[in-house]
């Protein structure tokens, strides 16, 4: 049986069962955090082939992790051996990036033979990812949209429609207006508005009611899923 407290202390020649241990460590640690990024997510679509890099990473990182051990000579030769390849995927989502930098981490653990810290360290970060799932950090609707319409000045009336967006969305901000040049517009103004709706379908209800206000010409409200801060 092997003595997961000590076995850092024998690292200079690995065994065989200590790299199967190693191997198979990386392996089901990497798929807890696969798992956890797949019931945590709130991606629509999820790629397939980054849950499986999650997995694949730890294993590889290890390998190389082992293959170094104490050798400085070693370190640098697989450092210029990994300058040669250029990485050009882009992560846009801060949250794959820890992902997969979990992934990267559970590898470095079990490589140098730290288990017991590679198991504590990624249960603690599935426990609190599932934790955060149901937090407001983690909110269900992340639309975010660009309201548009003409009008002609009239604060009063602007007001009202203010008061109209604060009780549909929770956040809204005047991006920019212009004024027209069109002799039949130029008592107009074009207004552009960007929110974020309390309830996703709430988006028809708040176009219907805008459009019921005689002075408002031209409602455009459109919606994309845009981690935007208003």
């Amino acid at each position: 049986m092997v003595d997961f407290f000590s076995i850092q202390n024998s690292t200079e020649n690995p065994t065989l069962l200590l790299i199967v241990y190693t191997v198979l460590f990386s392996f089901l640690l990497s798929s807890l955090i696969a798992f956890t990024y797949e019931k945590t997510s709130r991606d629509v679509a999820k790629p397939l082939y980054f849950i499986q890099a999650l997995v694949l990473l730890a294993i590889v990182t290890a390998t190389v992790m082992q293959a170094i051990g104490d050798s400085v000579a070693r370190g640098l030769g697989m450092l210029g051996a990994l300058a040669v390849i250029r990485f050009r995927t882009t992560l846009r989502n801060p949250r794959n990036i820890v992902f997969m930098f979990s992934s990267l981490a559970v590898g470095i653990a079990c490589g140098v033979y730290g288990f017991v810290i590679a198991i504590v360290g990624t249960v603690g970060f599935c426990f609190t990812a599932f934790a955060l799932r149901f937090t407001p950090f983690s909110q269900e609707n992340n639309l975010v949209g660009t309201l548009r319409f003409e009008m002609p000045e009239d604060e009063g009336r602007l007001n009202e429609i203010r008061k109209i967006l604060k009780k549909y969305s929770e956040r809204f901000a005047l991006k920019r207006y212009k004024t027209f040049s069109n002799p039949e517009k130029e008592n107009l103004i074009e207004y552009e508005y960007r929110l974020k709706l309390k309830q996703e379908d709430e988006g028809l209800k708040l176009a219907k009611i805008l459009r019921q206000i005689p002075e408002v010409n031209s409602v455009r409200l459109a919606f994309d899923d845009a981690a935007e801060i208003i």
